[in-house]
């Protein structure tokens, strides 16, 4: 951002914004079945059918607590409209930057279950970079069933400025253990895939399946694939080629968009001691699109 480029959110905006921290909302649902085979089916699973009892498979608790704002509610890039629970952000594009879980192996979630839900938020923080402005919102939830605490979630939102011509792109990172992979599967993110996701999370956000909205509106080449569905695929990796294996804790962080334009893929590596895996996505180009790491139990 250039400095004669004002800046969206002045001090006085910043302020309002932050008085938003410390906000929390309590929230239900119940894990049912349909979803849990909808998400089988999405990745392209041959899972047993899910019943009563089952255990919920690591992220997929994206799948409750959706918000379900009215048609006339929602925004013009179909996100319900600023404001109410999350602080309301004046720069255009939102994106889900990342999060961390900690999971309390001893009682996970389970189809049939009433789960209830505490998020707050627990920072607010405004940037500047090379690409314009940002602002983080970080909302911490809390997950229990009737045995307790359940997942403890951490979640990181990012908001951006419209894209300007000629600014600056990210400079791209190679995987820092490229080639030293233990497992990788290639993924291509078609229009159904998208669509099937979107519509699995009840997502309307338009630039997962609007192709002229997302290039004409936010100026991106293509359809952007959901973070959380690469953070989902990052772990269902994980559990492909360690089906057993009990995951304590869960960190990522979406590095580069990933577009519909081409397939990518996602790859794992076991640490030596074999506590850790290091896990992540990249792009046709090999470029780092996402990263993280899992601990396991």
């Amino acid at each position: 951002m250039s400095d004669t480029t004002a800046p969206m959110i002045d001090n006085d905006q910043l302020a309002h914004l932050r008085s938003w921290m410390g906000k929390s909302e309590t929230t239900s649902d119940q894990i049912t079945p349909t979803s849990v085979r909808g998400m089988s089916a999405t990745l392209d699973r041959d899972d047993a059918a899910p019943v009563a009892g089952t255990t919920l498979p690591l992220l997929w608790h994206w799948l409750y607590f959706l918000p379900q704002a009215r048609q006339s509610e929602l925004g013009a890039d179909g996100h319900p409209t600023r404001g109410g629970f999350l602080p309301p952000v004046p720069l255009p594009r939102r994106m889900w930057a990342g999060g961390r879980l900690q999971w309390e192996t001893a009682n996970p979630m389970r189809v049939g279950e009433t789960v209830e839900r505490v998020s707050t938020i627990r920072s607010v923080t405004h940037k500047a970079g090379r690409s314009g402005e940002l602002l983080f919102v970080l909302v911490e939830h809390r997950y229990s069933n009737a045995n307790g605490l359940a997942l403890t979630e951490e979640h990181d939102i990012v908001y951006r400025a419209a894209a300007e011509p000629g600014a600056p792109e990210p400079t791209p990172q190679t995987p820092p253990l490229a080639g030293q992979e233990s497992w990788s599967r290639r993924i291509v993110p078609d229009d159904v895939l998208l669509f099937r996701y979107s519509a699995l999370t009840f997502n309307g956000h338009r630039i997962h399946y609007d192709r002229q909205y997302v290039t004409e509106v936010e100026g991106y080449p293509g359809l952007i694939v959901h973070g959380p569905l690469i953070a989902t695929l990052l772990l269902d990796l994980l559990r492909r080629n360690m089906p057993t294996a009990q995951v304590r804790r869960f960190s990522f962080k979406a590095v580069r968009p990933t577009f519909d334009l081409n397939a990518f893929q996602v790859f794992g590596k076991v640490s030596d001691d074999g506590r850790t895996v290091e896990l992540w996505a990249q792009d046709h180009d090999g470029w780092l699109t996402m990263q993280g790491t899992a601990e396991l139990a």
